[in-house]
C-alpha cells in the first residue's frame, strides 16, 4: 500500500465528498450555528470507520474524529472548517475546506493500518468569529498530535504562510442624553467619544509599522439627530505580526480610548466581541512536504507561490503548538476576492470540487511521507521547536 492506494480510495469516494460539499455549501450556517454541517460530517466519519465524540468543550457544532491503527506510528491532526458569512454564505469556501480534510483522512485510513499510526479529524465551528481552534488549542487538544493540516480554497496555489494576530476590541461609551437644541449644556455627548476614539487612532497609525492594521466601525451612534446621545459603540480589529507585538498596539488603542472618555466626560466599558487569534507559524520543512506533494500530483511548481498573510486566523493559535501548515489550493480560473459573490458562486462549480478532492489527495500524500519517514518527522518537530517556547 502507498499513495496510490490513498489516491484511488479518495477518487472512490470524490462523488460523495461532492455531494456533502455542495450541501453544506447550499445551506450556509453561521459560526456556532452549524448544525447541519456538523451532524453531515459526524456522519461519513461514523461511515468509515471513524469514533466521534462530540460535543467538545460544550461547543455544539465542534467534533473530533478518530482511528487509530493497531500498529504505533505518529498522530495526525486534519481540521475541518464549515461555518459561512453573513449575507454572503460560503464566499470563503469552508464547505470545500471540511470535504478536503476529511476526504484526506478516508485516503490515509485506507493506509493506515499497514503503515502505522493514528488520525484525528477536528470539526473546527466559527473560524469566522469566534474560533474553536483558540479554546482547543488552550485546553491541550491538539498537543498529542505530531503535525496539524488544513488547506484553504483560493484563486492561486500559494505555499503556507504567514497570518497577523488580531484582537477584537469594542468600546462602549456611556453619557447622559438630553435636548440637543433646548438644552445640550446638560448632555454628555457619548458619540463624541468614539468620534475622538477614531481620531485618536487615526493620528496613531503614523507611528506604526506597515504590517499593523487598525480597522473599526461604529455599530451604534445614536437614536436621533435631536437627541445627545447617552450611548455609542464601535468595533476594531487590531491586528500585528506577532502576539508580542499586538499586545503593546492593543494597550495603546485602548488607552485612547479611555483618554476619549476623559475628554467628553463619559464612562468607558472595554470587551472582546470576537475571539482573539495569533499569528500563523507555519513549518516550513512540512510545508515543503505538501508542495511536493501537489508537484507530484500534476501541479507545476512554478505554480505554487510564496505564501502570504491574508489577515487573521484561528490556526494560528495551532501553529504554536505544534508543528502546521495553511496552504491555499487554486479552485478558480478566475481571480476574485475570497468574501466575495463571485468567489462564493464559483467555489461551487465542478472545477472547485476538483480542486478540493486534489487538496484531500495532497494533504493524505503529505501524512503518508511523515508517517513512513521518521526523519522527516524528526526534523519538522526539531525546526518547531526552534521558533515556539509553549
Amino acid at each position: 500500500m502507498n499513495k496510490q492506494t490513498i489516491n484511488q480510495t479518495i477518487d472512490q469516494y470524490s462523488s460523495r465528498f461532492k455531494e456533502i460539499s455542495l450541501y453544506i455549501g447550499q445551506n450556509p450556517e453561521l459560526g456556532n450555528e452549524e448544525f447541519l454541517a456538523s451532524a453531515r460530517l459526524k456522519e461519513e466519519l461514523i461511515f468509515h470507520g471513524f469514533e466521534v465524540e462530540a460535543p467538545i468543550l460544550g461547543l455544539e457544532t465542534a467534533f473530533i474524529g478518530t482511528y487509530s491503527a493497531a500498529k504505533p506510528g505518529p498522530r495526525i491532526a486534519l481540521l475541518c472548517e464549515y461555518d459561512a458569512l453573513p449575507e454572503l454564505g460560503h464566499a470563503c469556501g469552508h464547505h470545500l475546506i471540511c470535504m478536503m480534510s476529511l476526504g484526506a483522512a478516508v485516503g490515509l485510513k485506507s493506509v493506515i493500518d499497514e503503515i502505522g499510526g493514528s488520525i484525528k479529524v477536528f470539526g473546527t465551528p466559527a473560524e469566522e468569529t469566534k474560533g474553536a481552534k483558540v479554546p482547543m488549542a488552550a485546553a491541550g487538544l491538539f498537543d498529542d498530535c505530531d503535525i496539524a493540516m488544513m488547506t484553504h480554497p483560493f484563486y492561486a496555489y500559494e505555499k503556507s504562510g504567514t497570518s497577523l494576530a488580531m484582537d477584537a476590541i469594542q468600546f462602549e461609551f456611556f453619557g447622559k442624553s438630553s435636548h440637543a437644541a433646548a438644552s445640550p449644556h446638560e448632555g454628555i455627548n457619548a458619540l463624541d467619544a468614539v468620534i475622538q476614539t477614531f481620531n485618536g487612532i487615526n493620528a496613531f497609525r503614523q507611528q506604526v509599522k506597515s504590517t499593523v492594521r487598525i480597522h473599526g466601525i461604529i455599530n451604534h451612534g445614536g437614536e436621533a439627530a435631536n437627541i445627545i446621545p447617552d450611548y455609542a459603540s464601535a468595533q476594531f480589529y487590531v491586528r500585528a505580526s506577532t502576539r508580542k507585538e499586538l499586545e503593546v498596539l492593543t494597550e495603546r488603542v485602548i488607552k485612547i480610548a479611555e483618554g476619549s472618555a476623559l475628554q467628553t466626560g463619559c464612562t468607558l466599558k472595554t470587551s472582546n466581541y470576537e475571539t482573539s487569534y495569533d499569528e500563523m507559524n507555519t513549518n516550513e520543512i512540512l510545508s515543503d512536504v505538501f508542495s511536493a506533494n501537489l508537484v507530484e500530483l500534476g501541479i507545476s511548481k512554478d505554480e505554487i507561490s510564496t505564501g502570504d498573510d491574508h489577515g487573521s486566523m484561528d490556526m494560528g493559535n495551532v501553529s504554536l503548538r505544534i508543528p502546521a501548515i495553511h496552504p491555499y489550493i487554486k479552485i478558480i480560473e478566475e481571480k476574485h476576492a475570497l468574501h466575495s459573490k463571485e468567489f462564493r458562486d464559483l467555489a461551487m462549480e465542478e472545477r472547485a470540487l476538483s480542486g478540493m478532492i486534489l487538496a484531500a489527495k495532497a494533504l493524505g500524500n503529505t501524512a503518508y511521507d511523515v508517517i513512513t519517514q521518521p526523519e522527516l518527522l524528526t526534523r519538522i518537530k526539531t525546526a518547531h521547536h526552534a521558533v515556539n517556547h509553549i
